[in-house]
């Protein structure tokens, strides 16, 4: 099946019940709200918070009140009632390395959270928070569906050359599991009975292995792992990153991995669109640029395949950039060989959210509960 499909048109299985999911995604200045009636996305807003206001508060925590005041003026303007709400959802972030799953909403999420206890500060990390507040108002469930800070890596995977550093992944979790879920649906097959390689290429790229319902291998595209992106440097040589630090500061160089590397720093652009247009007049430093990125894309995917040792049942493909129909006709070229390829343009986090929670709430998947311990905590055998 190698037809390009749009994330919202995937196919979903029927439902015992309809249920109402409101789902919450905060960022730097804005949060993302939509209000689900079972399948169907009845209202969705981009809430805009004045960022002098934000600048304001020292803290995360300090933002609460303010962000989800604003939402409730928002849906309060458009008449929108929560009555009735089965179940609220929020972008988690800031917790320790879980395995992927839908999570209740607990004191222990919420401290962690808020707090960013993995030291990763973000404006996600207040999802948590605003959900549970609205799911109290309103009686319904509280949970988080796949955070960012989901790690199933195997133990061939955590292993590197230094002793006492090992690898950990921070990925595009939600979207990168739901489009291998949706997608093994289509099949005809459960995501656990399926291995993909899935790729979510945006402002940043993550290119995942999934092995059976785990993704058991991947890139940490925070620490400056995998493809070069429109903001992230990707894999450079430790040698020439160190050489490349000696009249530079650790901090300057630490936000190449996440915002001023990839595209911004060869060619002050962040954004593909603009990169492909100047590629298209001629200019060739962003035409060089573009098919790196490509390559480098192509070289993750065909590692990825390697660990499910060449059982690939498919390579999905998600992501804004995926609407460029270059970039997947190349990918195509390069990778098609291993597996068919399936295209599915843009970004469905507010319904992957939703989708995790009526899993739940359909008795499809066990509600899952946070431990506040890392999945990995070294191997007992090393000393």
């Amino acid at each position: 099946m190698s037809a390009s499909l749009v994330g919202s048109e995937m196919c979903i299985r029927d439902r015992m019940k309809t249920y109402k999911v409101f789902t919450v995604n905060p960022g730097s200045t804005s949060t993302k709200i939509a209000v689900f009636d079972g399948e169907k996305k009845v209202y969705s807003a981009n809430v805009s918070h004045d960022s002098k206001v934000l600048e304001e508060y020292k803290t995360l925590e300090d933002q609460l009140a303010y962000r989800k005041a604003t939402i409730e003026s928002l849906l309060k303007e458009n008449h929108i009632d929560l009555e009735g709400l089965d179940a609220c959802v929020g972008r988690g972030g800031g917790l320790l390395a879980m395995d992927g799953g839908t999570y209740e909403i607990d004191d222990l999420v919420l401290e962690h959270s808020i707090h960013a206890k993995n030291g990763v500060v973000h404006p996600a990390c207040l999802g948590p928070s605003i959900a549970r507040e609205f799911a109290e108002q309103y009686g319904a469930k509280a949970y988080v569906v796949n955070p960012p800070d989901v790690d199933e890596l195997q133990d061939l995977a955590r292993m590197t050359g230094i002793k006492g550093v090992y690898r950990n992944v921070h990925l595009h979790a939600l979207n990168l599991k739901e489009t291998a879920i949706r997608h093994a649906r289509n099949m005809g097959k459960k995501y656990e009975e399926c291995n993909f390689v899935v790729c979510h290429i945006g402002g940043g790229i993550s290119v995942s292995a999934h092995q059976k319902g785990k993704m058991i291998d991947g890139f940490d595209i925070v620490g400056g792992e995998g493809p070069m992106a429109p903001t992230r440097c990707g894999s450079v040589a430790v040698a020439d990153v160190l050489k490349y630090c000696e009249d530079k500061e650790i901090k300057t160089v630490k936000q190449l991995c996440t915002k001023n590397g990839g595209f911004v720093n060869h060619m002050g652009i962040s954004d593909a669109l603009e990169l492909t247009k100047c590629a298209a007049d001629g200019d060739k430093y962003a035409g060089l640029l573009w098919d790196t990125m490509i390559y480098q894309i192509a070289k993750c995917i065909g590692s990825m395949a390697v660990v499910l040792e060449g059982s690939v049942d498919g390579i999905l493909l998600g992501g804004g950039m995926v609407y460029n129909e270059d970039l997947v006709a190349k990918l195509k070229g390069y990778c098609e060989w291993i597996a068919p390829i399936s295209a599915y343009p843009g970004e469905f986090e507010m319904e992957a959210m939703a989708s995790g929670a009526e899993r739940v709430l359909d008795g499809e998947e066990e509600v899952k509960k946070y431990t506040g311990e890392c999945r990995f905590q070294g191997f007992d055998f090393i000393k």
